[in-house]
């Protein structure tokens, strides 16, 4: 698994722009393949089904996972969320991890990109009761549960988190 992401973007194809650019750079791909969506709406390569990845965004920023198994990653602007959303979303167990933490909403954040990520990973997108969504809390280093690889990354206003059969990079490969 890699994972690459970018900065300053001004238009939402510019994650199109950082999934060629990783493809090539990982893959070794000239060009993208042809892109289809699957039932839910996660990006597929139907004429390469041994290539996964996934794309995020959100503000300025774009990230995108590459592996040879199923992948999710998301990234997002730390912000101050609506005060109820935390309780409808999180579990009873992150409500208390929740509460014990110096930043709430930085904390937050990170809980839901790893949700994000994880729903991503399956393809189902959020069409589950949020609150039942399994993740780990947020660790300095990749944590497993469920048979499943999770990893987040922080930056001074963003969190992110990726979700995968495979091992998570410890960084993000930053390209311009």
């Amino acid at each position: 698994m890699v994972i690459y992401g970018t900065e300053h973007l001004t238009a939402r194809s510019q994650a199109r722009e950082l999934l060629a650019l990783a493809a090539m750079e990982h893959w070794g791909l000239s060009s993208l393949p042809e892109l289809a969506r699957e039932e839910r709406g996660k990006p597929f390569f139907p004429q390469r089904t041994d290539l996964h990845f996934n794309l995020s965004h959100s503000g300025n920023l774009a990230l995108c996972a590459l592996d040879s198994r199923p992948v999710g990653v998301d990234i997002q602007m730390v912000k101050a969320w609506r005060p109820a959303l935390p309780r409808r979303v999180c579990s009873p167990e992150e409500l208390d991890w929740l509460e014990g933490q110096p930043d709430l909403w930085s904390a937050f954040t990170l809980l839901w990109a790893l949700k994000e990520s994880r729903v991503k990973e399956s393809g189902q997108g959020l069409s589950t009761l949020l609150q039942s969504i399994q993740v780990p809390f947020p660790a300095a280093t990749p944590t497993q549960l469920d048979g499943l690889w999770f990893c987040t990354y922080t930056g001074s206003s963003w969190a992110a988190a990726v979700c995968g059969h495979c091992q998570p990079p410890e960084k993000i490969i930053w390209r311009t």
